[in-house]
């Protein structure tokens, strides 16, 4: 029996028109459909009129999932995988289960298109043609030991930040990074979607005076190369 394949669909990061063709496709004609929240899901695929089977796959329980879903796989079925928005496996379920399909030979087919961390880089204003991706900062193990990283890091820095935690983070790249420029984009392809370019301190300035609301990603000017002769 032919083993099935594990499709890795990326989904709308906010606006439901932000899907291809190709994933409206595999989601109608896989055997199964393992979401992030089946709740969030559901939204989408009733809105494309997909009525495949939903199971829960998250960061709690991939690793109680996985075999169920291999087994599965083996089978023969097709299955996607979604997170909540965006591209699974960025910062997102997905990298635990595809590690495991690989060892063991099944097809693993990426079905791509929208992310966060892209749509932000490329209405920043800042270089795009050398960058580097980190996710969130660790909430407090390794973080200062994370930030003094960044602080030498030459390439546009991309990062993705929670409302709760964003004045924060903007005051500690302020301190370890120095005034660089950054441009904060919220609620990205929503109908409140900002993007504050300025630099860090006048960021900190400006959330630090509002409410803050919305999943945020922050991209962040890298450490300005030296002139020829300064240092030397």
């Amino acid at each position: 029996m032919a083993k099935g394949i594990l499709y890795i669909v990326s989904t709308p990061i906010g606006n439901l028109g932000d899907i291809t063709y190709r994933a409206v496709e595999v989601l109608s004609q896989v055997d199964l459909v393992a979401a992030e929240d089946t709740r969030t899901s559901r939204v989408l695929l009733n809105h494309y009129n997909i009525h495949t089977p939903v199971t829960s796959f998250h960061a709690h329980n991939q690793v109680d999932k996985t075999p169920g879903l291999l087994q599965q796989l083996r089978q023969g079925k097709n299955i996607a995988v979604i997170s909540d928005a965006g591209t699974p496996g960025i910062s997102d379920p997905a990298y635990y289960l595809v590690t495991r399909a690989i060892e063991e030979e099944i097809p693993v087919v990426p079905v791509p298109g929208a992310a966060a961390f892209l749509a932000a880089l490329v209405v920043s204003g800042l270089p795009t043609n050398r960058f580097v991706f980190e996710g969130f900062l660790p909430a407090k193990k390794g973080r200062k030991k994370r930030l003094a990283q960044l602080a030498e890091e030459e390439r546009t820095i991309v990062l993705y930040e929670s409302p709760h935690r964003l004045v924060k983070t903007l005051k500690e790249l302020l301190e370890t990074l120095g005034n660089r420029r950054i441009a904060v984009a919220r609620e990205l392809t929503k109908y409140y979607e900002e993007v504050f370019r300025a630099d860090l301190q006048t960021a900190l300035q400006e959330f630090q005076s509002r409410k803050v609301r919305g999943e945020f990603v922050l991209v962040v000017e890298g450490k300005p190369k030296k002139k020829r002769g300064e240092g030397e």
